[in-house]
């Protein structure tokens, strides 16, 4: 990374985080966050949106919406940067580790930085749950945060077990909703931990992506897993994954991007260079918007419903701007 690199990430990474409430703010705002002038933190927001290294879809989503006149900015779908630092136990033994062995190469005056990282390590370390059935979701929290306590009150609703009510947003929702539920367990996949549980308003088990619940609450009422439930039925080649009626997506991606998704899909690249993946389906919503964001790279080759739909939506988008255009 170039120093100029390093110091646009860290601009970035100051800003956005105070920034990721979804409101309204003026460039002169963000640029006093990101201690930057005003010409420079609009050349950083619009790198974000350019990805020119990246093929688009690989990074997790980050909506940046600035006006026609570059006088305000907002900042959507960005909560993984407010969230605190979670890790693995795997991971906090290797930064121990890794924090060792940097000691031994520092001088007397850096130890004692290395030395309070390391004493915050073992505290993190020491509050972890020690009993089996929390053996699979073991992690720890290195900052402060709302999320530590939902995962605790959610934890004590699966153990008793009681309903509980979240203020739950979808990632293309634009308003929360509270929904009643009942847990029936966790699960991490793919770097994110994910809630099963009956969905009273849809009368079906449903997944919800932890970082996406807002609020929780413990109700009085209790309720009955159904016998026997097999947590792991839920995902799918390491993906969690849930539908009344399994179907399954297609989708062929160009040379152009087919590298970025042969890695990131653990697949073999074609002979011409592309990559044909299958995905488990459960919302055509969402297969419109994975494909959408590929632009001509990416390609439904099934099921029909889908890429008619991914059509359909093109054709709108295509009029819509053909009327803005005109207006």
């Amino acid at each position: 990374m170039t120093a100029d690199a390093a110091l646009q990430l860290r601009r970035l990474l100051h800003a956005i985080p105070k920034l990721s409430d979804g409101k309204a703010h003026s460039v002169d705002e963000v640029a006093r966050v990101a201690r930057t002038d005003r010409n420079t933190v609009l050349r950083d927001l619009f790198s974000l949106t350019e990805r020119l290294h990246e093929p688009g879809g690989f990074v997790p989503g980050l909506q940046v919406y600035i006006d026609s006149g570059q006088q305000g900015v907002r900042i959507a779908n960005a909560r993984h940067f407010r969230r605190p630092m979670g890790l693995t136990l795997g991971e906090l033994s290797a930064l121990q580790l890794g924090l060792a062995m940097l000691r031994t190469e520092r001088t007397p005056s850096e130890c004692a930085t290395i030395d309070r990282a390391r004493d915050r390590l073992r505290k993190a370390v020491a509050r972890l749950p020690t009993d089996e059935w929390r053996a699979a979701t073991r992690h720890a929290e290195l900052g402060a945060g709302g999320e530590q306590s939902h995962l605790s009150i959610i934890r004590d609703c699966i153990r008793k077990p009681r309903k509980a009510r979240i203020k739950y947003r979808t990632a293309s929702a634009e308003e929360s909703r509270v929904r009643v539920i009942c847990p029936y367990g966790l699960i991490a996949s793919r770097g994110a931990w994910y809630l099963v549980a009956h969905a009273d308003d849809r009368d079906a088990v449903r997944i919800f992506r932890f970082d996406r619940i807002e609020e929780v609450k413990q109700l009085t009422s209790t309720f009955d897993a159904p016998e026997p439930f097999a947590i792991g039925s839920v995902v799918h080649d390491g993906r969690v994954f849930r539908a009344d009626h399994t179907e399954s997506l297609r989708v062929r991606y160009s040379p152009v991007v087919a590298r970025w998704i042969a890695e990131r899909e653990q697949v073999t690249l074609d002979a011409d260079g592309s990559v044909t993946v299958e995905y488990p389906l459960a919302d055509v919503e969402w297969a419109i918007r994975h494909v959408l964001q590929y632009g001509a790279d990416a390609e439904v080759l099934a099921p029909e419903a889908v890429r008619t739909a991914v059509i359909d939506r093109l054709r709108g988008i295509v009029a819509g701007s053909a009327r803005g255009a005109t207006a």
